[in-house]
Protein backbone atom coordinates (compact mmCIF):
# COMPACT_ATOMS: atom_id res chain seq x y z
CA UNK A 1 0.00 0.00 0.00
CA UNK A 2 1.28 3.46 -0.88
CA UNK A 3 0.11 6.96 -0.21
CA UNK A 4 -0.97 8.74 -3.38
CA UNK A 5 1.49 11.43 -4.38
CA UNK A 6 3.21 12.99 -7.38
CA UNK A 7 5.20 9.77 -8.00
CA UNK A 8 2.06 7.75 -8.77
CA UNK A 9 -0.11 10.56 -10.09
CA UNK A 10 -0.85 8.84 -13.42
CA UNK A 11 -1.95 5.57 -11.78
CA UNK A 12 -4.11 7.54 -9.37
CA UNK A 13 -5.65 9.52 -12.25
CA UNK A 14 -6.40 6.29 -14.14
CA UNK A 15 -8.17 4.75 -11.13
CA UNK A 16 -10.09 7.95 -10.31
CA UNK A 17 -11.25 8.17 -13.93
CA UNK A 18 -12.57 4.62 -13.70
CA UNK A 19 -14.56 5.43 -10.55
CA UNK A 20 -15.74 8.89 -11.60
CA UNK A 21 -15.82 8.79 -15.43
CA UNK A 22 -17.98 11.90 -15.77
CA UNK A 23 -15.31 14.17 -14.29
CA UNK A 24 -12.91 15.73 -16.76
CA UNK A 25 -9.17 15.17 -16.55
CA UNK A 26 -8.85 18.81 -15.48
CA UNK A 27 -11.33 18.29 -12.64
CA UNK A 28 -9.44 15.20 -11.51
CA UNK A 29 -6.11 17.07 -11.56
CA UNK A 30 -7.57 19.94 -9.55
CA UNK A 31 -9.07 17.63 -6.93
CA UNK A 32 -5.94 15.50 -6.72
CA UNK A 33 -3.77 18.56 -6.15
CA UNK A 34 -6.14 19.77 -3.44
CA UNK A 35 -5.80 16.40 -1.70
CA UNK A 36 -2.00 16.54 -1.94
CA UNK A 37 -1.96 20.06 -0.47
CA UNK A 38 -4.37 19.29 2.38
CA UNK A 39 -3.74 18.05 5.90
CA UNK A 40 -7.40 16.96 6.09
CA UNK A 41 -7.50 14.69 3.04
CA UNK A 42 -5.62 11.58 2.04
CA UNK A 43 -5.52 9.01 -0.74
CA UNK A 44 -4.01 5.54 -0.63
CA UNK A 45 -3.37 3.13 -3.48
CA UNK A 46 -2.89 -0.59 -3.33
CA UNK A 47 -0.64 -2.49 -5.68
CA UNK A 48 -0.97 -5.87 -7.31
CA UNK A 49 1.87 -8.35 -7.25
CA UNK A 50 3.34 -6.68 -10.34
CA UNK A 51 3.57 -3.27 -8.63
CA UNK A 52 0.72 -1.98 -10.79
CA UNK A 53 -1.84 -0.03 -8.80
CA UNK A 54 -5.13 -1.88 -8.80
CA UNK A 55 -7.17 0.15 -6.34
CA UNK A 56 -7.41 3.34 -4.34
CA UNK A 57 -9.38 5.04 -1.62
CA UNK A 58 -9.71 8.69 -0.69
CA UNK A 59 -10.82 10.08 2.63
CA UNK A 60 -11.27 13.44 4.28
CA UNK A 61 -11.91 14.86 7.70
CA UNK A 62 -15.32 16.47 7.93
CA UNK A 63 -15.96 18.90 10.74
CA UNK A 64 -19.55 19.78 9.83
CA UNK A 65 -22.53 17.56 10.59
CA UNK A 66 -22.32 14.16 8.93
CA UNK A 67 -25.56 12.17 8.60
CA UNK A 68 -25.82 9.50 11.26
CA UNK A 69 -22.66 10.52 13.15
CA UNK A 70 -22.34 11.98 16.62
CA UNK A 71 -18.76 13.23 16.75
CA UNK A 72 -16.39 15.63 15.03
CA UNK A 73 -14.25 15.34 13.09
CA UNK A 74 -15.60 12.39 11.13
CA UNK A 75 -13.43 10.48 8.69
CA UNK A 76 -15.31 10.39 5.40
CA UNK A 77 -14.60 7.73 2.80
CA UNK A 78 -14.97 9.87 -0.31
CA UNK A 79 -14.34 7.09 -2.78
CA UNK A 80 -13.01 3.58 -3.07
CA UNK A 81 -12.29 1.59 -6.22
CA UNK A 82 -10.69 -1.75 -7.01
CA UNK A 83 -10.18 -2.80 -10.63
CA UNK A 84 -12.62 -5.59 -11.55
CA UNK A 85 -10.02 -8.37 -11.83
CA UNK A 86 -8.80 -7.73 -8.25
CA UNK A 87 -12.19 -7.48 -6.53
CA UNK A 88 -13.25 -9.87 -3.76
CA UNK A 89 -9.66 -10.41 -2.65
CA UNK A 90 -9.77 -8.26 0.51
CA UNK A 91 -8.09 -5.21 -1.03
CA UNK A 92 -10.94 -2.82 -0.17
CA UNK A 93 -10.73 -4.05 3.42
CA UNK A 94 -7.01 -3.29 3.46
CA UNK A 95 -7.61 0.22 2.14
CA UNK A 96 -10.36 0.96 4.67
CA UNK A 97 -8.21 -0.44 7.48
CA UNK A 98 -5.42 1.97 6.47
CA UNK A 99 -7.87 4.88 6.33
CA UNK A 100 -9.18 3.84 9.74
CA UNK A 101 -5.64 4.15 11.13
CA UNK A 102 -5.20 7.55 9.48
CA UNK A 103 -8.55 8.66 10.93
CA UNK A 104 -7.62 7.42 14.38
CA UNK A 105 -4.36 9.38 14.17
CA UNK A 106 -6.48 12.48 13.44
CA UNK A 107 -8.76 12.04 16.45
CA UNK A 108 -11.75 10.49 14.69
CA UNK A 109 -14.04 8.01 16.41
CA UNK A 110 -16.40 7.53 13.46
CA UNK A 111 -16.10 6.97 9.73
CA UNK A 112 -18.88 7.66 7.25
CA UNK A 113 -19.44 7.31 3.53
CA UNK A 114 -22.19 7.48 0.96
CA UNK A 115 -23.20 5.90 -2.29
CA UNK A 116 -25.90 6.34 -4.87
CA UNK A 117 -29.26 4.97 -3.78
CA UNK A 118 -29.34 2.68 -6.84
CA UNK A 119 -25.77 1.38 -6.50
CA UNK A 120 -26.47 -1.92 -4.78
CA UNK A 121 -22.95 -3.24 -5.39
CA UNK A 122 -21.46 -0.30 -3.49
CA UNK A 123 -24.03 -0.64 -0.73
CA UNK A 124 -23.07 -4.30 -0.31
CA UNK A 125 -19.39 -3.38 -0.26
CA UNK A 126 -19.97 -0.78 2.46
CA UNK A 127 -21.88 -3.28 4.59
CA UNK A 128 -19.12 -5.86 4.14
CA UNK A 129 -16.57 -3.24 5.25
CA UNK A 130 -18.42 -2.74 8.53
CA UNK A 131 -20.46 0.35 7.69
CA UNK A 132 -24.12 0.42 8.65
CA UNK A 133 -26.80 2.32 6.80
CA UNK A 134 -27.88 5.41 8.73
CA UNK A 135 -30.50 7.02 6.51
CA UNK A 136 -31.66 7.55 2.94
CA UNK A 137 -31.86 11.06 1.62
CA UNK A 138 -33.36 12.71 -1.43
CA UNK A 139 -31.63 15.94 -2.39
CA UNK A 140 -33.45 18.85 -4.02
CA UNK A 141 -32.38 22.01 -5.77
CA UNK A 142 -34.13 25.18 -6.87
CA UNK A 143 -32.90 27.94 -9.14
CA UNK A 144 -32.81 31.40 -7.62
CA UNK A 145 -33.89 34.16 -9.95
Amino acid sequence: MVISDSHNFNDWLYLRSALWPLASEKEHYEEMNLILDSDNQVAFMIQSGTDDCCGFAEASLRFEYVNGCHSSPVAYLEGIYITPEFRRKGLATQLVTRINSWANDHGCTEMASDTDINNEESQSLHLSLGFMETERVVFFRKSIK
